[in-house]
């Protein structure tokens, strides 16, 4: 093992940066060469790569998105560009690969892996949707940002007597919604994996309003419907006064919470010393505060488990 590459990879989020540094001391240290790829998949199709050096590290810990840039890649799932992603790790002599992102960049580590590249996945996600750690890199940071938004927003929808549908992010998970929901105090949590139908939601914020609760707050994961739907559907069948809001990409942006600048940099950490114990097509990630590694075709097919306890706990915090 004597060159290392980094790259980040999908949808960026906060503390990808400690762990791109943690990566990178910690090659540094073994006295690797350390290789920056930027824009993902993408800059090692065309070789954008470049040694990576202390300064580049030094001031990036608290900082939100990622210095090495990221991108999606079409070209990479096919044949052709995967092969020219091959062609290049070659050129530039990499023995090892550290792929910062999500459930898509996993494949991609798991298919170069395959193909003779050692890789190791480290878990950057907001959605924190990948079963089989307990936390991914920016869940926290996320929802702290949307609790916070959550009880800016409060203020001016009780101003006004109104309900608040805040639409966050979450296709096929409902982490974010689920988990700043409970911290900001939701009255109605709408995420996929418990699906609900409109006209049971409507008539939980219509009875709400009957008992004298005026102001209500829903957080609405994006892969449980449009916030925007869901407020046309309310008025149409209800006289409840409800706006909808969608923060964006404000919620994968911002400076990463402590706990995710520690996680990023313990992950990191250790994807690097799994590399250089010769060990490829392995992911890492957290269970039970202890820093974990699997098989990185166990890290892709673990389904992600939605903590229904949790959601019924909300459900009985927000009755009355």
């Amino acid at each position: 093992m004597k060159r290392i590459g980094i790259l980040t990879s999908g949808g960026d989020t906060p503390g990808m940066n400690a762990a791109i540094r943690a990566a990178f001391k910690e090659g540094n240290n073994r006295g690797y060469t350390m290789m920056g790829i930027y824009h993902g998949y993408k800059g090692l199709i065309e070789g954008r790569i470049s040694q990576m050096t202390c300064e580049q590290v030094e001031n990036i810990m608290h900082k939100g998105g990622t210095v090495l840039r990221t991108a999606r890649s079409m070209e990479f799932m096919n044949d052709e560009g995967f092969k020219k992603a091959l062609d290049m790790a070659s050129a530039y002599r990499l023995d090892g690969l550290v792929v910062i992102g999500g459930d898509g960049s996993f494949k991609g580590a798991k298919q170069l892996n395959e193909n003779g590249l050692r890789t190791v996945g480290v878990p950057g996600t907001i959605d924190n949707d990948m079963g089989y750690t307990e936390y991914t890199i920016g869940f926290d940071t996320a929802v702290n940002t949307l609790t916070k938004e959550i009880y800016n927003i409060r203020d001016t929808m009780r101003a006004h007597d109104r309900v608040g549908v805040i639409e966050v992010m979450g296709r096929n998970c409902g982490d974010i919604a689920l988990w700043a929901g409970i911290a900001g105090g939701a009255d109605l949590i709408l995420v996929p994996e418990c699906p609900m139908p409109w006209s049971e939601a409507a008539k939980k914020l219509h009875e709400m309003r009957l008992r004298g609760k005026l102001t209500c707050i829903v957080t609405m994961a994006e892969g449980a419907g449009s916030a925007k739907e869901f407020c046309d559907y309310v008025r149409q069948n209800s006289d409840v006064d409800i706006k909808a809001i969608v923060p964006g990409y404000i919620q994968r942006g911002g400076n990463p919470s402590a706990f995710d600048r520690i996680l990023a940099s313990r992950l990191g950490q250790r994807a690097v010393e799994l590399l250089a114990e010769g060990k490829g097509g392995m992911a890492v990630g957290i269970w039970r505060n202890r820093i974990i590694d699997v098989d990185i075709n166990d890290a892709v097919n673990k389904k992600d488990k939605f903590d229904k306890k949790l959601y019924d706990m909300n459900e009985v915090l927000a009755r009355f």
